[in-house]
């Protein structure tokens, strides 16, 4: 009886458990036919009127910002043409008061600052005149192509364009083989810029300027040499000595190892011996003056404009500034004539004089080709010295004795300048 029980009660238990899961599939189905995605399916919501706003909010900001940034770069360059005119015109205020009564603003400078004199024969006067505080304002791009070549603020610097290309190769290679870093080419066109980058030469091109273009593109060298009057005056306002070099030069030491720089200007001599370079009493004679015949007068032979260090002073900047304006006003001028006539012409009735110092360079180390030609080369002494550098300024064959001298002076070729006349052909 009890085995018959446990058996019955069994599969009671077995027929509850096969209809639980039967209800439970059955739910299943019901439910899954009346809620396909579920009972926590995401609804999506419209977009709601805040959100179109902010979307309308970013796109009228973004177009602000766009207009603000226009008008930004349009007061910018608005900004920069003013400060050029400014500048301009300070430059232009600051000439006419340099030249407007200079006599009395020396004697001002003079007696604001009284001294007494030293004993016998230790009196000396101011030689050097202070350098201008410099503005990197005047031209930025120059200021920094500068300080990246120059040394102790001074640099070497050469104007040239395609017609001195082959003598401009010969002058960069001899300044190359000295080992001087400071050097720049003052680039008139663009096949120049391209060859200096050819050859790891450092370059600058102006900014446009169609009087000085059109003259540094098809100029001769008269031409070319009186621009470098108006575009050294920026390297002068950014503080820098210059040493300014035309391309007929071969260097063969560095020349700012041999210079003093207690003067405005420092340039070397057309003269040809000690008397015609440095100065000699020269007498005139009248016979008709019968007692007073013999009138003295004191000479000496120009300044060549084409190599001379020039310090950043007033006296300098006015020196270029008054060539500049001749040249223009005279376009027939020689730019070497006027650069003398305005160091050495003093003060008279009607012409304030240049108040600049000046110093001559000697003329074994910084040679004009007349000395070297017409006496060195003859010379078993002089024949000896190894000048500084070699200015072929006298002879119009220039390029072939360019390269003489870099076989004389480098090469050692000793009968390399024997083959030239003393004078031109």
């Amino acid at each position: 009886m009890a085995g018959r029980r446990e058996k019955y009660g069994q599969s009671i238990r077995g027929y509850r458990i096969a209809g639980a899961i039967a209800i439970g599939v059955l739910l299943g189905c019901v439910f899954a036919f009346l809620y396909p995605s579920g009972f926590f399916s995401p609804q999506t919501r419209p977009l709601s009127k805040s959100n179109l706003q902010v979307d309308s909010s970013n796109c009228e900001s973004t177009e602000k910002v766009n207009m603000m940034k226009s008008e930004n770069r349009r007061l910018s360059e608005k900004n920069a043409e003013l400060q050029k005119q400014v500048r301009e015109l300070n430059q232009k205020l600051q000439v006419a008061e340099q030249g407007n009564g200079r006599a009395q603003e020396q004697q001002l400078v003079v007696s604001s600052q009284p001294q007494k004199a030293g004993p016998f024969g230790t009196v000396k006067s101011l030689r050097t005149n202070p350098p201008v505080l410099p503005d990197e304002s005047v031209n930025p791009r120059l200021a920094k192509l500068l300080s990246e070549i120059a040394v102790n603020k001074e640099v070497i610097v050469a104007l040239a364009n395609s017609n001195v290309k082959s003598m401009l190769e010969v002058w960069f290679n001899s300044i190359k083989k000295v080992g001087i870093p400071n050097y720049l080419v003052v680039a008139l066109d663009d096949t120049i810029v391209d060859f200096c980058k050819e050859n790891d030469v450092p370059v600058y091109k102006r900014d446009p300027d169609e009087n000085v273009d059109f003259i540094g593109k098809s100029g001769g060298n008269h031409a070319v040499s009186g621009l470098k009057f108006r575009i050294l005056r920026e390297f002068l306002q950014l503080g820098y000595g210059v040493l300014l070099s035309d391309v007929d030069i071969v260097y063969l030491q560095n020349p700012f190892d041999h210079l003093y720089r207690d003067s405005d200007v420092e340039s070397m001599s057309d003269g040809h011996n000690n008397m015609t370079a440095y100065g000699y009493n020269d007498v005139f004679d009248e016979p008709s003056m019968g007692w007073a015949r013999y009138a003295h007068t004191m000479r000496i032979w120009v300044y060549n404009s084409g190599f001379f260090y020039i310090r950043p002073t007033i006296p300098s900047i006015e020196l270029l500034d008054r060539v500049a304006d001749r040249l223009t006003k005279q376009p027939n001028s020689w730019d070497q004539a006027v650069f003398n006539e305005e160091l050495a012409f003093p003060s008279h009735p009607g012409y304030i004089g240049l108040y600049a110092s000046r110093r001559t360079m000697d003329i074994y180390q910084f040679m004009n080709s007349k000395v070297l030609f017409k006496t060195v080369r003859k010379d078993a002494n002089l024949k000896k010295l190894k000048p500084v550098i070699v200015h072929v300024n006298y002879h119009p064959d220039k390029f072939p004795r360019m390269k003489a001298v870099v076989e004389y002076y480098v090469n050692g070729k000793q009968d390399a300048l024997d083959a030239f006349p003393d004078g031109s052909v």
